[in-house]
């Protein structure tokens, strides 16, 4: 019997124009007159492309694609979701797990050149499973499907991975995933002191649905990363990676804490960005309010800082489509939301945007060109078979 988590998890999302491959908007560089204009990538696959990059290392298929900087050498690391050794996903043995990783030695913020991965963890040419952990199994914490990554982030010698352990998708195979509920067993944080070879748990897991903590707002994270002052911001809401969470609301939450003290696992050492008695202000007395109001849901999301200017990156639910907002200070007011990537044109508001059927993910690459040109990754999935399950690159977005 396959271990694989059943291929139905994301079934809310309709293909709005059928299952073609993404579309773009022929958006050029502006260059000097003697040069020819240069193409960005506008929905261009990194995987379930025969022959490429993404197979050479062992990966046929896989989501999410989290982009990170590798501090300690200057290249970087590409986490994955659950991920195939062959082209289609729900492919029994081919299943390699979750999360996965591929590298690359330079990245290209022109948008000339796409995305090639050159190395895999925790071997090259062998895309495997970076935790040691069973799928669909108790692993001594609770039943648990799957642990899909939220973000990741490396500093001061070490890597970190938040994710969140999938208690049920919601799918006829899995058990009943309750209007309200978001499905999670528990979050956490893992961490590797070999650049993602090998990983260890911290020993304090924040509890979900299915250990009695249901709609924790610290399900899934982004690390906005390390600002000049010398705090790590991130930024968290509730689990929605089925995107069938009704309860999600769109809330979303920031905390800060020492780096030092994130190294160290004491997470109580954080502070928290509350509106208290009139005004906004950092606390370690009370809970984070959330920024923005209680009026969708969101899936997957993403926060950087790019340059001088903090860039925020979602998949809406509601809206079907990647959006963008801005703030200078993570801690200051954020800018209204901007749609990029549609997967249905004929919505409202979603003529002429690029058209990516059964979209989801959209994460921002931390060496973007500019707060004014970032690279998103989109993540592109449908249930049937054969289909897509892969990701896609987009630059030359402005948020």
């Amino acid at each position: 019997m396959s271990n694989s988590p059943h291929i139905d998890r994301r079934s809310v999302l309709k293909a709005a124009a059928g299952l073609a491959a993404a579309t773009g908007t022929g958006l050029g560089v502006v260059t000097p007159a003697v040069a020819a204009p240069r193409l960005l990538q506008q929905g261009t696959p990194l995987c379930q492309q025969p022959g490429d990059s993404a197979s050479q290392q062992g990966l046929g298929c896989g989501d999410l694609a989290i982009p990170y900087f590798r501090q300690h050498d200057n290249s970087w690391g590409y986490v994955f979701g659950d991920s195939w050794r062959g082209m289609q996903q729900g492919g029994g043995d081919d299943y390699l797990g979750s999360p996965l990783m591929l590298n690359q030695a330079g990245f290209d913020p022109s948008g000339g050149t796409p995305i090639s991965f050159t190395w895999a963890m925790p071997t090259t040419g062998q895309a495997g499973q970076l935790f040691p952990y069973h799928t669909r199994a108790d692993n001594g914490l609770g039943y648990e499907i799957s642990r899909i990554p939220n973000d990741c982030i490396e500093f001061g010698g070490r890597t970190y991975i938040q994710y969140t352990s999938v208690a049920t998708w919601g799918g006829p195979k899995d058990p009943p995933l309750p209007d309200g509920h978001d499905g999670s067993l528990m979050s956490g944080v893992a961490y590797s002191d070999d650049y993602g070879v090998s990983w260890q748990d911290f020993p304090y897991h924040w509890d979900g649905d299915f250990k009695g903590i249901n709609q924790s707002l610290y399900g899934m994270w982004s690390f906005a990363g390390i600002d000049p002052d010398g705090w790590l911001y991130i930024f968290s809401k509730r689990w929605n990676g089925s995107h069938l969470n009704l309860g999600d609301k769109g809330e979303i939450q920031l905390f800060r804490i020492q780096p030092n003290d994130f190294h160290d696992g004491n997470f109580g050492a954080q502070q928290n960005w509350a509106y208290l008695g009139g005004t906004w202000q950092w606390t370690t007395s009370a809970p984070p309010t959330v920024l923005f109001p209680s009026d969708n849901n969101i899936g997957e999301f993403s926060v950087k800082r790019i340059g001088d200017t903090y860039c925020m990156s979602y998949f809406d639910c509601g809206d079907y489509s990647i959006r963008t907002r801005t703030a200078p200070r993570p801690d200051r007011a954020w800018s209204q939301p901007l749609t990029q990537i549609v997967g249905d044109p004929t919505k409202p508001g979603h003529a002429g945007k690029p058209v990516v059927p059964v979209l989801y993910g959209g994460y921002i690459h931390p060496g973007s060109a500019s707060a004014t040109s970032l690279t998103v990754i989109v993540s592109q999935w449908d249930g049937r078979t054969p289909a897509p399950y892969r990701v896609l690159q987009f630059d030359g977005i402005n948020p």
